[in-house]
């Protein structure tokens, strides 16, 4: 049984789709999730439209040459941009907080889990597996399941919107700057794929220690 587990422990370290086994537990908050993921579009979508409502107060409110209309244009320019950035902060703490609970509420069910299926392994699983590694799957891990729900998944997702439709707003305005665009984003990318691949490795030998010293 040990040599199951450990096989199947290494496997699932090193299959990108390890993520896969949180389905379970995610799939009763599916609400939460459709209304973390509806903020989290909104908020990066307001983000993009932040510049915009900006070079809209600045080319349209000084345009006009007669003062009370340029007043009236600052005006309304102003109070767009203002709307912009309310909506802003409104979005952004909604997704903070669906994205935040959903982490807290995903974590506290698989901690109940693990530790419900540790009380139910027999004498011969604890004899023969580290009691240090039982400790290091029931904190450490659980707890980087939390950093990964609660907010690095939705950062990565909301800065990949942000992303595309920045390309987007790109192409439309000005096709060559998004080519070089695109060229220093392949010359960043590519280096960080590498150095997080170091770090995942780093990690893992990390909690293995961490694992052995508690033992």
């Amino acid at each position: 049984m040990p040599d199951s587990v450990a096989s199947s422990s290494s496997s699932a370290k090193g299959s990108p789709r390890s993520l896969s086994g949180l389905r379970p537990f995610l799939y009763p908050y599916r609400a939460q999730i459709g209304l973390a993921a509806l903020f989290l579009v909104l908020a990066a979508v307001t983000t993009l439209f932040f510049p915009l409502a900006l070079r809209s107060l600045i080319d349209g409110g000084l345009v006009s040459s007669d003062k009370g209309a340029q007043t009236m244009a600052l005006r309304d320019h102003f109070l767009a941009l203002f709307g912009v950035a309310v909506g802003l902060g409104l979005f952004s703490a909604a997704r903070f907080y669906t994205v935040s609970w959903l982490g807290e509420r995903v974590t506290a069910d698989l901690r109940n889990a693990v530790y419900a299926r540790v009380l139910r392994q027999s004498p011969a699983f604890f004899e023969t597996t580290q009691t240090g590694e039982v400790l290091s799957r029931l904190t450490a891990d659980t707890t980087l399941v939390q950093t990964v729900v609660g907010s690095s998944l939705s950062m990565g997702l909301r800065n990949a919107v942000m992303g595309i439709g920045a390309l987007a707003m790109l192409v439309w305005t000005n096709p060559y700057v998004m080519g070089q665009v695109l060229l220093i984003l392949v010359l960043v990318v590519l280096p960080s794929m590498w150095f997080g691949r170091r770090v995942r490795k780093l990690s893992r030998a990390s909690q293995d220690r961490v694992a052995d010293s508690s033992a």
